[in-house]
């Protein structure tokens, strides 16, 4: 059946213009964010814009302020709940400064896959990128690389160019390692994440330095895969031991596999030995006996990201945040010797 011009035609930003009492150029003025529009003005022109369902063209605007309103977002994670937290935020973030996301997952992280997924990315017009990707060879590769947007890395090492975040990892791991030694342990193991990623090594650094402040004995840390499986494997390895009373967990992940491993080989937690992680992920504080972690704000430094990137896309002063301050979460998994 023929359909109507006046429903088959999407309303222009002329159509807004006429409803809201306004010029074009108003409408245009408005869609831009520019400073010089009247409140009540603006009010007007957003409820035409309601009213209509107005969508404007994202390519003609592009075009016409050499900004598509894109960011994109590297991230070379596989579903850890720190990155996907982090991720959530700077979607909700993005898009409440009126930004879509464009993501690019990496399925490895060879400087070929890097190399090739920015310049994805910047052939897409973003604006600006987030970098979500926490081995150091990530970064390396980046050093490398003339990127020709602006970008922010969340959870970087020392000495990465563009502007980054992180959560005080460190301070996180030597807090919760302290926390074990107030508590009467002396022999405390470290059950480390994968090598090369910046969180592992910053979470062993805290775990050392507690220790060699303290004047106690350190354990070579047993490296693993954050997985809850890995954990599990390693609790059966090491209740045979027994030559330790304590065991931080480099993840709550691993914490949770490990605790697991423990009571099926017959050890109490935490009367024959304690057990903490780090993250508190949702279910750290529902499992039997709750688990002592710490506590990060990922989601704080996602809206962070966007933040300072908007405030280079605009040129603006860019804000300046210190580390994210972990958080300590006493639970029952960890007793006193």
């Amino acid at each position: 059946m023929p359909t109507s011009s006046a429903h088959a035609r999407m309303p222009s930003i002329r159509d807004v213009a006429r409803l809201a009492g306004v010029s074009h150029q108003t409408v245009s003025r408005v869609l831009n964010d520019h400073p010089s529009i009247r409140p009540e003005t603006k009010e007007r022109v957003l409820d035409a814009i309601r009213v209509l369902d107005y969508r404007p063209n994202v390519a003609a605007r592009a075009l016409a302020t050499s900004r598509s309103r894109t960011l994109g977002l590297l991230s070379a994670t596989t579903g850890e709940f720190g990155p996907t937290s982090s991720i959530a935020a700077i979607e909700d973030a993005a898009r409440a400064e009126g930004y879509s996301i464009s993501t690019l997952n990496l399925p490895e992280t060879t400087p070929e896959a890097i190399g090739q997924a920015v310049r994805q990315l910047v052939r897409e017009s973003v604006d600006g990128l987030v970098v979500l990707a926490p081995q150091v060879r990530v970064f390396n590769v980046l050093r490398g690389l003339a990127v020709s947007v602006p970008f922010v890395s969340l959870q970087t090492a020392s000495g990465s160019d563009g502007v980054s975040l992180s959560a005080d990892q460190v301070a996180g791991a030597r807090m919760i390692t302290e926390y074990l030694i107030g508590l009467g342990h002396e022999d405390i193991l470290h059950l480390a994440g994968p090598q090369d990623w910046i969180e592992a090594e910053s979470r062993m650094r805290g775990y050392l330095d507690a220790l060699r402040d303290a004047d106690l004995p350190t354990f070579a840390p047993i490296r693993g895969d954050w997985t809850a499986d890995f954990g599990y494997f390693a609790g059966q390895e090491l209740a045979r031991r027994r030559d330790f009373t304590a065991v931080f967990a480099g993840n709550d992940l691993m914490a949770i596999g490990l605790m697991h491993g423990f009571r099926d080989a017959g050890l109490r937690i935490p009367i024959d030995v304690s057990v903490v992680g780090f993250d508190d992920i949702p279910v750290a504080a529902h499992i039997a006996p709750p688990l002592t972690t710490v506590h990060q704000d990922f989601p704080e430094l996602g809206r962070r990201a966007v933040q300072i990137l908007l405030a280079e896309i605009r040129g603006e002063d860019v804000p300046v945040f210190g580390p994210v301050v972990p958080v300590l979460c006493g639970r029952e998994s960890a007793a006193s010797r």
